[in-house]
């Protein structure tokens, strides 16, 4: 017989309402799942329970879905690229960074891949797309961690080249690119038959400046083609939106139509610099309504904008034209609670009204946006047949006191610090704030002496020569 555990007479529960497709907050139920499988969401159960938690204190709510990471690289750029910014490239530090720095040493991807693991789960993420390179224990790493993994890994046509502060060039390998695609179409299709039944592929051509529309096509065709999700990175700069202008004489957006990859099954990070952002105000005011039309989703990721002084203008204006908006975990710290409150923040601050999104809207993109973006219909809700991925925040914790409204009180004050306990399939990955399965603390250790190395490099591989000290000085002067 399957366990079954019991939350009995949970003091909050934010349970699905089907009937109404929305989030809906409910008092002194009770929420049982068996095996990996909720079966239970409401008053009194009647069944047995192998375990029974006290819900006296507890907010239960589903597991956050985060559709857009780069776990293995993103931890190591700690207190190296949160001020790094490139003003002759609209801020960005993206280029320059990609060229200065080599992430691609094993031992520093399944470091930074465990950290940022323990920050999501810590956070209540319990699903994660992870975007990134194939590497040889990437599996191994998420088998082990118990977090519902989307791997994508990532290819493209040609690498960015930089030569100076305010060019950005292009260095392209088309066949590359095909045995790119070829490679993760491989490692996509392995997944379908992992033991665990958590691991999923996702089909990643990179950025749209660095990829054929060849190669954009027939990846999209692809993912098409197995049931998969189809991942871009467009619209995320200033210079890629000038750079498609260029070639094609269109926006990115447009251009993307275009070519026939939108859709409900494509997702899009970032799709920030539309044709009416404040940083681009192009002379059409298009782009919008052709991804509301598209049914597509968008994976929203405030704070790598934020730090170079971007933001999505109008969160809630996506939503309103129909898109379907996601939320993801794009840099280090991998804090989904956080991205939810800069999100809110960030709207209402670009648009100038508080009422341009709510936190049950920011909730929803987190939750049930996350898991439609993926193709997941039994994620990202509490309700009886979803997946048993749920969250228990601890209303007690002082930050969340008084837990008028619980939601506020997690997104607004305490964040991960009220993250009690987090299930993934019916199995428990963190008690009391810890998680069980990965060791963050010598992950930590190790990422330390990866960073190391790989700033060691980094004047052999910068166009001026310059160390990682000199592109990214400590903020406070260093005494000898």
């Amino acid at each position: 017989m399957t366990d079954v555990t019991l939350i009995k007479n949970a003091d909050w529960v934010v349970a699905w309402k089907a009937d109404e497709e929305r989030h809906v907050y409910q008092r002194g139920i009770d929420v049982a799942f068996a095996g990996d499988k909720i079966i239970h969401v409401g008053p009194q159960y009647t069944g047995s329970a192998s375990r029974t938690i006290d819900g006296s204190g507890l907010m239960v709510m589903p597991g956050l879905v985060s559709v857009h990471s780069h776990l293995g690289s993103e931890p190591a750029f700690r207190g190296l690229r949160e001020e790094w910014g490139v003003p002759n490239m609209y801020m960005v530090g993206v280029y320059e960074r990609s060229r200065a720095f080599d992430s691609s040493d094993p031992q520093l991807r399944t470091a930074a891949t465990e950290v940022a693991i323990c920050e999501l789960l810590r956070s209540g993420v319990t699903s994660i797309c992870d975007i990134g390179p194939i590497y040889e224990n990437w599996t191994e790493i998420f088998d082990r961690s118990g977090i519902r993994g989307f791997l994508a890994p990532g290819f493209t046509s040609a690498r960015w080249k930089i030569s100076n502060d305010h060019d950005l060039g292009f260095t392209w390998d088309e066949e590359g690119g095909q045995r790119g695609l070829d490679a993760a179409l491989s490692f996509v299709d392995g997944l379908s038959a992992h033991p665990t039944g958590r691991l999923s592929g996702v089909v990643s051509p990179m950025q749209i400046e660095n990829t054929t529309d060849d190669l954009l096509r027939d990846s999209h065709a692809a993912a098409k083609e197995r049931g998969l999700p189809f991942t871009l990175h467009v619209a995320q700069t200033v210079p890629e939106f000038h750079e498609i202008v260029r070639r094609h004489g269109v926006t990115p957006i447009r251009h993307i139509a275009d070519l026939g990859i939108l859709g409900p099954t494509t997702i899009l990070g970032h799709a920030v610099f539309l044709d009416t952002h404040s940083w681009i105000r192009w002379w059409t005011k298009e782009d919008l309504a052709i991804l509301g039309r598209s049914g597509c989703s968008v994976a929203h990721c405030p704070t790598p904008f934020s730090r170079y002084g971007h933001i999505m203008e109008s969160f809630g204006d996506y939503v309103r034209a129909g898109v379907n908006m996601a939320l993801g975990t794009d840099t280090t710290p991998h804090n989904m609670l956080e991205e939810i409150r800069k999100a809110g923040t960030f709207a209402r601050i670009g648009s100038r009204d508080i009422n341009n999104v709510s936190t049950s809207m920011l909730f929803h993109a987190a939750t049930i946006g996350g898991a439609r973006a993926l193709g997941r219909e039994d994620l990202g809700r509490l309700a009886p047949g979803a997946q048993a991925d749920v969250v228990l925040v601890d209303l007690t914790q002082p930050d969340m006191v008084p837990a008028r409204d619980p939601l506020r009180s997690l997104v607004f004050h305490a964040a991960d610090r009220a993250v009690r306990d987090v299930f993934v399939a019916g199995r428990q990955l963190v008690t009391d704030g810890k998680v069980k399965t990965l060791d963050h603390q010598s992950a930590g250790e190790r990422l330390t002496d990866a960073q190391q190395r790989m700033m060691s490099s980094v004047s052999t591989r910068d166009y001026d020569g310059r160390t990682a000290d000199q592109l990214a000085p400590l903020s406070l002067p260093l005494l000898s």
